[in-house]
């Protein structure tokens, strides 16, 4: 149970950021529990979480702000393991390095610095940049179904998958009760989710889209953003080949012109060599 001091403070950051939220990032407190707080980090641009929707707790000791509180992300990033503590110098593995000026928002910026950073901690992973796109492009899908573990269909489809029982490897499928959680905590954000996967036909149980009829077009949420980069990387891809070209076409130039050159050379070396034999 919060203390008085505790619980004084936490209310008052909770207006704070209701009035004035920091960019990128919304909070507010469990309805049960003013220790418990559930956290948004919207994807900055440039970076690849741009548009992906991270939800993650914040779990204050009882003494806040005299101690920090204990951080996780509960939505995959390719930055962070799902629903492990963070150890961060804002979190409860630092408890002597916390400021008590620190606040809900500075501890989340931190969290949102911390992940387009690449330093590594306890609780953070690595992967590619294409990696960490795909799963900003899934992650409305995976806050609301649960990644996949729904039993929700979408208006005038029926459920025509099972859920996958794939539990390894990137886009892993998490069977407990996180979209029921999502739901709880976010409500408007899980019907705008909802909104989203009507709009785009997404099958929640897969995340496939409905009614494809081939591999190109069958393909989850991730397909796009990966398009998005196919334009730069054939650009760059024709660039290395233009330069490899040119490179070519530079060294037979320089062999035409200088045959005469090279033809004496070689006969020149021959008869230094014929000497040198005819000596010994």
């Amino acid at each position: 149970m919060a203390t008085r001091a505790a619980h004084k403070r936490l209310t008052r950051e909770f207006q704070t950021l209701s009035t004035n939220p920091p960019p990128y990032i919304t909070a507010h407190p469990s309805e049960s529990n003013i220790l418990e707080w559930h956290y948004i980090l919207t994807g900055p641009p440039s970076t690849p979480y741009e548009g992906g929707q991270y939800w993650g707790t914040l779990v204050f000791p009882p003494d806040y702000p005299f101690a920090p509180p204990a951080i996780r992300m509960h939505t995959p990033s390719g930055r962070f393991r799902c629903d492990e503590r963070l150890c961060l110098s804002i979190s409860d593995f630092h408890p002597k390095s916390f400021n008590p000026a620190w606040e809900v928002s500075t501890i989340l910026l931190g969290v949102l610095s911390f992940m387009t950073s690449e330093e590594m901690t306890t609780g953070s992973i690595s992967a590619t940049e294409a990696e960490r796109k795909i799963l900003a492009a899934r992650s409305r899908w995976d806050n609301s179904t649960g990644a996949g573990s729904t039993t929700r269909a979408l208006k005038g489809q029926p459920i025509v998958h099972q859920p996958s029982s794939n539990t390894k490897g990137l886009g892993a499928i998490r069977k407990n009760a996180a979209g029921q959680a999502f739901r709880d905590q976010w409500p408007e954000l899980d019907e705008e989710n909802w909104k989203w996967m009507e709009e785009r036909r997404i099958d929640p149980q897969t995340g496939k889209i409905i009614g494809a009829k081939s591999t190109q077009q069958s393909c989850s949420p991730e397909t796009s953003a990966l398009r998005r980069r196919a334009g730069a990387s054939n650009a760059r891809l024709g660039a290395v080949v233009g330069g490899g070209q040119a490179a070519r076409n530079a060294g037979q130039s320089w062999v035409r012109r200088n045959w005469s050159y090279l033809a004496i050379a070689a006969v020149f070396a021959y008869v230094l060599i014929a000497r040198a034999l005819g000596e010994r």
